[in-house]
């Protein structure tokens, strides 16, 4: 079964609109700008729940100007969101199952012209997925805080994670220095670290440690202790979750998974922050805390900055519907 083809001949009248993956501040003040471009030139918009999943079940809401007032500073998804793939639904008995076909039916029933997918690197394979295989018209927009959606030099969410995470740096670097601690601030971003590269910088951190290049604890240790010779008995040590070891970048074992360290171990779920603090406080004798920001970094208000992206691509990605520039991303360059 494939999606019912829009005649070029005819303006779109009906689209739809999801949110998938993880939740990100920015969300809504996108969903908002595609509305007020587009149900003013009369398309009706409709708002799939819970992501992929609302499309497949068949479950969404008509949206309205109205609903879409103040949404620009609210965090999150009124759309709600999940990590499910069409082509991989889950099923009760734990395996997966491909719900592509109830994608496209859902897709025809509401006699859609497009579908409008915000989300990151995840999201646009699904997109991409249902366009060729189900032949679904699709638009989509880049989110992540990570900042490493493929085709565009920023993606909304990632000025107020970084913003969210420079400011948790400004506090800790207080009590690190009252207490004579190191503190070491785990930071998203497991392939990629502009978040916590930008999150150091800006808050003044002293060693970054990131996925892109593997690092050597010793190093950092001997890092710190230069300062303790200067004087500077405190430390703040920012690191992405991905970031790993050089041994861990040579190693050829691949019977053992990597842990977010990058040391090879059998207990691959260990945090970065965690095996790094334990060996700075041995090689520093200073006390070593661990301030993991998580889902901190996803929630809350965006920023102005993030404001004017997320409006700036939710009405291109309505413009690109309104002149049937299908099959393509929302990009800033």
């Amino acid at each position: 079964m494939n999606a019912k083809k829009v005649s070029k001949s005819r303006p779109v009248h009906s689209v739809g609109i999801l949110t998938a993956g993880g939740d990100c501040p920015g969300l809504n003040a996108v969903i908002r700008a595609i509305g007020k471009t587009l149900i003013p030139a009369g398309v009706e918009v409709y708002g799939f729940l819970a992501g992929f999943t609302g499309l497949i079940e068949n479950r969404y809401v008509k949206l309205s100007e109205e609903e879409l007032s103040g949404l620009l500073t609210v965090g999150g998804t009124i759309l709600r969101t999940s990590r499910d793939k069409p082509n991989k639904m889950p099923t009760p008995d734990g395996r997966t199952r491909d719900m592509t076909g109830a994608a496209i039916e859902t897709y025809n029933r509401l006699n859609l012209d497009c579908l409008i997918c915000l989300g990151g690197g995840g999201t646009q394979k699904n997109a991409y997925h249902l366009m060729k295989e189900g032949g679904i018209n699709v638009v989509t927009a880049p989110k992540t805080i990570d900042n490493d959606v493929y085709g565009t030099d920023v993606s909304f969410g990632f000025d107020t994670g970084m913003t969210i995470a420079a400011e948790a740096i400004d506090r800790l670097h207080t009590t690190a220095s009252s207490h004579h601690r190191v503190m070491v601030v785990d930071i998203m971003g497991n392939n990629s670290g502009w978040l916590a590269l930008g999150a150091g910088v800006a808050g003044g951190a002293d060693v970054i440690l990131i996925p892109e290049i593997p690092y050597s604890m010793d190093v950092v240790s001997e890092s710190l202790k230069r300062r303790m010779q200067k004087g500077k008995m405190f430390s703040i040590v920012a690191v992405a979750e991905g970031a790993v070891t050089l041994s861990d970048a040579e190693k050829k074992d691949k019977k053992k998974k990597p842990n977010k360290n990058g040391k090879a171990s059998d207990h691959p779920k260990e945090p970065v922050s965690v095996t790094l603090a334990e060996h700075l406080e041995k090689a520093t004798s200073l006390e070593t805390r661990v301030t993991s920001l998580s889902h901190l970094q996803r929630g809350g208000i965006p920023t102005p900055r993030d404001r004017v992206l997320c409006t700036q691509f939710g009405v291109k990605a309505a413009e690109l519907v309104l002149t049937q520039q299908f099959g393509r991303m929302v990009a800033m360059k």
